[in-house]
């Protein structure tokens, strides 16, 4: 997929130039431009196989949703943010606020049944967990390097508390599409490395750091 002609708006490219030098910082691992291309290509996948939703707020959003992302808390709610300063100039306020909501859904997500736009964009976010073994073994080593400043024993529990969370809700994929096809190989995906991670690091609790 091309970036640049992914971009949702006409007439404004320097919002997109800034997300994507944002994306491109050398210090990211997983949350980078190859993880935007993905989660767009999935949006794209989802809709040619019948999810319905309106692609101009959720794409934004999918723009916005890693933005901000250095490790620490509160990522999301600063891209958020982010999106209502930089899109208050560009579009309607209705749009601006659906942008934000999307983006802050992406911190659990867990949209609402009837919330198309949040299950597209949760689903597409999420979709990494699906992959065969080989792209999710460079996810997981990528997302280390996001989290490279916390020692290894702090990270493990941390990433084995988000682990346990995406096994405790009742359903990863919100769209039938993701739900035939990606529901089934997510789990054994998480359980392999939830599994990895207890023989590696036994016992531990889990710090409130989300670390996926």
């Amino acid at each position: 997929m091309d970036l640049l002609s992914a971009w949702p708006l006409t007439g404004d490219t320097r919002l997109r130039d800034e997300l994507l030098a944002a994306y491109a910082d050398p210090a990211r691992g997983y949350h980078d431009t190859r993880h935007l291309t993905e989660v767009l290509g999935r949006l794209e996948d989802l809709a040619a196989h019948g999810a319905t939703y309106e692609r101009v707020p959720v794409v934004l959003a999918a723009w916005f949703h890693d933005a901000v992302y250095d490790g620490e808390r509160d990522a999301e709610e600063r891209s958020a943010v982010w999106a209502e300063m930089a899109l208050a100039d560009l579009v309607d306020a209705p749009l601006v606020h659906e942008v934000a909501r999307l983006v802050r859904l992406t911190e659990t997500h867990r949209p609402e049944p009837d919330d198309r736009a949040g299950c597209a964009l949760s689903d597409a976010d999420l979709g990494i967990l699906a992959a065969d073994d080989a792209r999710y073994t460079e996810y997981v080593a990528a997302v280390r390097v996001d989290y490279a400043h916390l020692p290894d024993e702090v990270f493990v529990t941390g990433r084995r508390a988000v682990l346990r969370d995406l096994l405790s809700k009742p359903r990863l994929f919100h769209t039938a599409y993701a739900q035939e096809r990606w529901e089934g190989p997510a789990r054994a995906n998480v359980e392999a490395e939830l599994a990895r991670l207890a023989a590696a690091q036994p016992g531990g609790e889990q710090p409130g750091d989300q670390l996926a």
